[in-house]
């Protein structure tokens, strides 16, 4: 990890070199994903199939590309009963914290006038799961559970499987548990074109939502406003605040729980204590030789792990949004205190026993978060991402008739006169 005196300088180039991992950078990627996609949008399920044998060795036909009933209760012979029931809590947690999330319909009535806002739930939405170096069936339950609480008609999900056409019984699991409506059998940018667009054995759906490779982000990016998605996410990162009181060999496993995910994640402390970052430092170097993905770890924090010192507490926050961390830790004196003054972070962890991982797989609160600085304007996945709202207008003859000449003046003033001409012809002779 770099050891650097926090100044205007620092944070710039910081954020340049951040801002290096974002998939917006990986142009030499987008004209394969671009040739995949237009392959799949013209040739369909032949495309799909193709693609998975290339890319995943697994042979694939329509007959049996979904996961069957047998399949899923296979699943569950090989993961353990411990995990199942950890998987069963963590869900309970995830759907109570999402269940506050819920917006109602509204409406307003006054003299002749109706207004409200109409809240329905998307009907098909597509959630992809990663299945390459690792299997995430925290995922699963993060991106579906929200999905399920705002009524989402039916959940699609696409994840690779191995040569013998296999899927990891974590993520059948998971999925089952969570209320997945059906599970097919391919990934990658084939599998984000597939639910963009439709195939024959494929559902087109209205939202794609879910982690993947570099290849599957610049697919979502591609296949945006043919169809909705969550985001465009970027390698996972972790920033934490601390002061003099932290403990450091806390503050430097957390820093390590991120620095694992890739060699691109991004670890920094920000602390307002020499000595502590001192400590940290050691910590940091004592753990990476006791933890299995050492190599991982080492090129993340060699190339995007930082240790800033900051003179006081303000100048550590004004730092800490402008980074605009995924993961946020604020490990102070008074952590309460100090939130109120941090604008931009996708999820805030407040004192020395709230964890980063606590977050990842149990507390509730999703762990879909905005990466690469778009915390300062993007959300963590909602129940916000599975409704949409429409506007609902409604005026009795008398209510517009008080009205109409100001709705005429206006429409007159933009020289749009079919538009004052429809409120005109419900008063006046034309």
């Amino acid at each position: 990890m770099k050891k650097l005196n926090l100044n205007p300088a620092t944070i710039d180039n910081i954020l340049e070199t951040l801002l290096q991992r974002s998939p917006h950078q990986y142009n030499e990627y987008e004209n394969t994903v671009k040739d995949i996609i237009e392959n799949v949008r013209t040739r369909g399920d032949e495309a799909v199939f193709e693609y998975t044998f290339k890319f995943d060795k697994a042979t694939i036909t329509p007959d049996n590309l979904i996961v069957t009933k047998e399949e899923i209760e296979e699943a569950y012979k090989l993961v353990s009963p411990e995990l199942i029931d950890v998987i069963r809590k963590a869900k309970v947690n995830i759907r109570a914290f999402h269940e506050k999330q819920l917006m109602n319909s509204w409406f307003s009535t006054e003299d002749g006038i109706m207004l409200g806002q109409r809240v329905t739930a998307l009907e098909n939405v597509g959630v992809y799961v990663p299945g390459g170096k690792a299997v995430y069936p925290s995922s699963v339950l993060m991106n579906v559970m929200p999905a399920k609480v705002a009524g989402v008609d039916h959940i699609y999900m696409t994840t690779p499987c191995d040569k013998d056409g296999k899927v990891y019984p974590t993520t059948l699991v998971a999925a089952n548990e969570a209320g997945v409506d059906t599970i097919y059998k391919c990934g990658g940018a084939q599998a984000i074109a597939a639910l963009a667009f439709g195939t024959k054995s494929i559902k087109k759906v209205d939202k794609i939502v879910g982690p993947g490779n570099i290849f599957v982000a610049l697919a979502k990016k591609a296949v945006f406003g043919h169809v909705s998605i969550d985001s465009i996410a970027g390698p996972s990162e972790i920033l934490v605040l601390a002061d003099e009181t932290a403990n450091p060999t806390f503050v430097a496993a957390d820093l390590l729980s991120q620095a694992e995910h890739d060699e691109m994640a991004s670890a920094i402390l920000v602390t307002t204590d020499v000595s502590l970052a001192d400590k940290v430092e050691s910590e940091v170097n004592r753990f990476v030789e006791m933890l299995s993905r050492k190599d991982i770890i080492t090129k993340s924090l060699d190339n995007f792990g930082y240790i800033l010192i900051a003179e006081n507490m303000k100048d550590a926050v004004d730092c800490v949004n402008a980074i605009a961390s995924e993961h946020l830790e604020i490990v102070t004196k008074d952590p309460f205190e100090v939130m109120t003054k941090v604008r931009n972070a996708g999820a805030i962890f407040l004192g020395s026993y709230s964890s980063e991982p606590l977050g990842d797989y149990f507390a509730g609160p999703n762990h879909v978060l905005p990466t690469n600085g778009t915390a300062r304007f993007f959300s963590p996945l909602s129940v916000d991402d599975f409704i949409k709202k429409s506007s609902i207008i409604s005026y009795s003859k008398e209510a517009l008739e008080k009205i109409y000449p100001d709705i005429v003046k206006f429409a007159n003033s933009e020289q749009l006169t079919a538009h004052a001409n429809s409120i005109k012809v419900r008063f006046e002779d034309i």
